[in-house]
């Protein structure tokens, strides 16, 4: 259902743009986020978009350095990343559900429907 990519190896320091695409639906059908997963470590919420433009949110630990963000005309969510460091290391994953999600619902896991494959994102001191 989602497809991601963009992931990769890279100096600290340096920045990575990661991608979502649906593959069956537009993105507009979809409250979307990105997750990570680092190794021994539970997945972490990093950022969510809601659609229609009903917002943005960013976990503390990221904001600020990541930034989320969707474009329709390209069918594609994205997420910005900035000033990268070793501990950002980890599988990156989007995330999506068609449910309209509450703002005390956008970091819970359970509360997406469909998931990406993963990309990894490697950064080197």
């Amino acid at each position: 259902q989602l497809q991601a990519s963009g992931g990769g190896l890279v100096q600290a320091g340096g920045s990575l743009r990661l991608a979502c695409v649906p593959s069956t639906r537009t993105i507009s059908d979809y409250d979307m986020a990105w997750f990570r997963q680092a190794p021994g470590k539970e997945r972490q919420f990093l950022a969510a978009s809601r659609r229609g433009g009903r917002g943005t949110y960013h976990a503390d630990s990221v904001r600020g350095r990541f930034t989320i963000s969707r474009d329709g005309a390209k069918n594609t969510l994205y997420l910005q990343m900035n000033s990268l460091e070793p501990e950002d290391t980890a599988v990156y994953y989007c995330a999506a559900t068609t449910k309209g999600l509450i703002t005390s619902s956008i970091r819970i896991l359970g509360a997406y429907d469909f998931w990406g494959q993963g990309t990894l994102v490697t950064v080197s001191s």
